[in-house]
């Protein structure tokens, strides 16, 4: 097979995923909008037309809008609107608990602890990162897609830089995962750690491009303009 037809079967199949999503999805709405909206209807806005979980998670648990902290030993955790909820396992099959869980013990590890959040306003993982490190006390967050692709962010940064950026998800493991979140509590702690090593595939991008476009247009689905960061408490 040529590297022709392997693109254009690529894009068949995104493709063909966009046009579903099209006919079934609007563009992501506007929250203060549909706050007037339901308030002019006499009605309760708590959730009312916005795109809602597919699953409920026992052990993933909104408990109201997230407050910028003053607090220095802690690392936010910022995850996209579709994280766990939408989509539980990123482009490898990792599950996203276990993700979470790996980032958490990374953090803890260096004597700080993690604060987990989920971002409306964007799927994109740079201005994920921007939000996370603005609630951040110690304002660092390590922010993180459904596909798996993640950033360490510090406040003040611009949403295209970084401190550490790791954009192939498919080559990150739960040991990488785990780096990851160890040098994001040593940036909050004023050190300047070696970057965690990672591996370069330069076929994934060919393996699981389609399967990205398709997690990645599911995740901006749940998008909300205006709509602002949730606090969400795990119990593993």
């Amino acid at each position: 097979m040529t590297e022709l037809t392997i693109n254009e079967n690529l894009l068949r199949a995104i493709i063909k995923e966009v046009l579903q999503e099209t006919e079934t999805t609007d563009k992501a709405i506007s929250f203060n909008e549909t706050l007037s909206d339901a308030a002019s209807a006499g009605s309760d806005v708590s959730g009312k037309n916005l795109p809602t979980p597919i699953k409920t998670l026992p052990w993933f648990k909104h408990v109201g809008v997230a407050k910028t902290s003053v607090s220095a030993d802690e690392v936010v955790i910022a995850l996209a609107p579709g994280f766990a909820e939408a989509m539980e396992e990123n482009l490898t099959g990792i599950s996203h608990k276990e993700i979470l869980r790996q980032i958490i013990a990374g953090i803890e590890e260096e004597g700080l602890k993690a604060r987990v959040v989920k971002v409306y306003r964007t799927a994109d993982v740079s201005f994920a990162g921007v939000e996370g490190d603005k609630l951040s006390g110690s304002g660092i967050s390590v922010a993180i897609q459904s596909k798996g692709t993640t950033i360490i962010h510090q406040k003040d940064l611009e949403p295209l830089s970084n401190l550490e950026l790791f954009p192939q998800a498919p080559t990150l493991t739960l040991e990488i995962y785990r780096a990851i979140g160890k040098n994001a509590a040593k940036y909050a702690k004023g050190e300047s750690p070696d970057p965690v090593p990672t591996m370069n595939d330069q076929m994934a991008r060919v393996a699981y491009q389609a399967k990205s476009a398709i997690m990645h247009i599911k995740e901006t689905k749940y998008a909300v303009v205006g709509k602002p960061a949730e606090e969400i408490e795990l119990v593993f």
